[in-house]
C-alpha cells in the first residue's frame, strides 16, 4: 500500500500541516523538522497527490496541448519543440488530438480545465472561434499556432508570410523566371495568410517591373490540382508561366504530379516552388525548392512565451507588455525543382 501524508507525519514526529508546508514550500519550517520530514519522505517513498498539491500551490506544472492530428508531420515537429522546452522547465504535457473536429477541441478545453493545467497550446490548421471563446471564458492562458489562418484574436507564433513570399519570388526572378505565377488557396482568403503571401509576391514582381499572375486553387487535395491544371494548361504549354510558386508544399507536389502526367518535365519545362519546408518536399524528386518554416522553433518559442506569461501573471507588466504575435525568420531552400534560365 502506498504511503500517506499521515505516515510521513508520524515517522517524522511532526504534524500533517508541517509535512504539507515542507512539500509545498509554503511557510517556514525549522531546519530540524524539515530534515526529518524529507528523510521520512525518502524512506517511505511518499508521492504527494499532484492534484491536491496544485490546489494549494496554484501550480500543476501541466500544459495542455490540443493538436489537429499528431500524425501530421508539421504538427509533430511543432509539438517536439513544445515538449522539449517544456521538459527543460519541468512542465509535463497533456496531449489530445481533435482530428479536425471543433467540438472535440472545445471538449478538451473543458477536460484540461478540470486537470488544473496552467496553460494551453493549440496547434491546428482550423479556425475554431468557439474554442477561443471557451479559452477566454475559463481565463486559461493560451497560445495558438496556426500556419494557415491569420489568428488576430490570440497570442501566436508564426513567420512573416509576406516577407517570405517576397524573398522566394525574388529568387525565382533571379533564376531568370520573368513570369512566375503564384498559386493561392481560395478558401477563407479574408481570414488566412494567403493575402500576405500574395502581397509579398506582387511586391517582388512589381519591384522588378513584372506583371503578377495569381492562380486560385480551391483546396489542397489532388483533385483540386487537376482543376487548376485544366484551367491554365494552355498558358503552361505556351510557356506563359515558366514557374509556379505554390502557397503550400503539398499543393506544389500535387501540381507537379498532374503536370508530369500531362507530359511536362520538371524543371526542364516548368519550375516549381513551395512553402513550408515539409519532409515531403525533401523526399519528392526533383526535390522541391521551398520556404522552410522553422516548425520546431515555432513550438519552442510558443511554450517559452506561454511560460513567461505564467511567470509574470501576478506582475504589473502582465498585459501591456505581452507581444501578441511573434514572427520567426524563414529559410529559402534552393533545390532541384527550379531551373536556372540564365544558363539556358
Amino acid at each position: 500500500m502506498a504511503s500517506t501524508i499521515k505516515d510521513v507525519a508520524k515517522m517524522a514526529d511532526v504534524s500533517i500541516s508541517t509535512v504539507s508546508r515542507v512539500i509545498n514550500d509554503s511557510k517556514p519550517v525549522s531546519p530540524d523538522s524539515r530534515r526529518r520530514v524529507l528523510h521520512a519522505i525518502e524512506v517511505l517513498d511518499y508521492k504527494p497527490n499532484a492534484v491536491a498539491r496544485s490546489l494549494v500551490t496554484k501550480k500543476s506544472n501541466l500544459i495542455g496541448v490540443i493538436v489537429s492530428d499528431v500524425g501530421n508531420s508539421y504538427v509533430s515537429q511543432v509539438l517536439r519543440g513544445v515538449e522539449e522546452i517544456g521538459r527543460m522547465y519541468n512542465y509535463d504535457i497533456l496531449l489530445s488530438s481533435s482530428y479536425g473536429d471543433p467540438e472535440v477541441e472545445v471538449k478538451f478545453v473543458n477536460l484540461f480545465s478540470q486537470k488544473q493545467v496552467e496553460g494551453i497550446i493549440v496547434i491546428s490548421d482550423n479556425l475554431n472561434q468557439r474554442l477561443l471563446f471557451r479559452l477566454e471564458e475559463f481565463k486559461i492562458d493560451f497560445v495558438i499556432i496556426n500556419r494557415f489562418y491569420n489568428v488576430k484574436e490570440a497570442e501566436t507564433v508564426t513567420v512573416n508570410n509576406e516577407k517570405a513570399a517576397y524573398e522566394m519570388t525574388l529568387h525565382l526572378i533571379d533564376m531568370g523566371h520573368k513570369s512566375p505565377a503564384y498559386v493561392a488557396i481560395r478558401k477563407d482568403m479574408d481570414q488566412t495568410n494567403e493575402k500576405f503571401k500574395i502581397r509579398g509576391y506582387k511586391e517582388a514582381m512589381e519591384k522588378r517591373g513584372l506583371s503578377p499572375h495569381v492562380v486560385y486553387i480551391e483546396g489542397m487535395e489532388e483533385g483540386h490540382a487537376q482543376d487548376v491544371y485544366d484551367e491554365i494548361k494552355d498558358e503552361l504549354k505556351n510557356g506563359d508561366y515558366t514557374a509556379l510558386f505554390c502557397s503550400q508544399d503539398i499543393v506544389a507536389i500535387h501540381l507537379m504530379n498532374v503536370c508530369r502526367d500531362n507530359g511536362l518535365r520538371i524543371p526542364e519545362d516548368l519550375s516549381f516552388a513551395g512553402f513550408g519546408g515539409s519532409d515531403l518536399s525533401n523526399i519528392y524528386r526533383p526535390r522541391l525548392t521551398t520556404v522552410k518554416e522553422p516548425y520546431y522553433d515555432i513550438g519552442a518559442v510558443a511554450i517559452r512565451k506561454l511560460l513567461k506569461r505564467l511567470e509574470n501573471k501576478d506582475k504589473e507588466e502582465e498585459e501591456e507588455n505581452q507581444e501578441e504575435t511573434i514572427l520567426l525568420p524563414v529559410q529559402i531552400l534552393k533545390r532541384d525543382s527550379v531551373k536556372d534560365l540564365n544558363q539556358a
